[in-house]
């Protein structure tokens, strides 16, 4: 399955409702980068009148996790993946439409394709970044992916 916006939506709305419920969509995916957005809507606020924290990390990881997607699925292979690990760091209010961008296609590609010649499980850092309405970052996301050949 080819992985475009319009079908990772519609797989988004079936496999993980919380995260379309709450706004979050994928807008572009390229070869070297994929943007995701969600709105700061009542559903998804915290007390403080701003985008909950969970509802960012949903959106950033996405970003990373739609790409490994994309990959796994080019490959033909039966790939595993897996968040190993993650950060997160908060610089602003998230407030308005957060856009969450990830640039790290191309790694992705190279970390797969090590996964299937060495048959070894692989790991990669990858980061997403959050944008506001005035392209000032109000938080920023790492996740730590581990991937891994399936045996047949």
């Amino acid at each position: 399955m080819k992985v475009t916006p319009a079908r990772f939506n519609l797989f988004m709305f079936f496999k993980l409702p919380s995260a379309w419920w709450s706004g979050v969509r994928l807008h572009e995916i390229t070869n070297e980068k994929c943007v995701v957005s969600v709105r700061h809507r009542w559903i998804n606020q915290n007390p403080f009148k701003s985008m909950f924290w969970a509802v960012q990390g949903m959106a950033a990881e996405m970003t990373t996790g739609a790409f490994l997607t994309r990959e796994i699925n080019l490959s033909g292979q039966n790939i595993s993946m897996l968040v190993a690990n993650n950060t997160a760091k908060f610089t602003k209010k998230a407030t308005g439409k957060i856009r969450f961008v990830c640039t790290q296609g191309i790694e992705v590609k190279e970390l797969i394709n090590k996964a299937i010649s060495t048959g070894d499980g692989q790991t990669l850092w990858i980061d997403s970044k959050g944008y506001n309405e005035d392209n000032v970052m109000v938080s920023q996301f790492s996740f730590e992916w581990s991937v891994k050949l399936r045996k047949k």
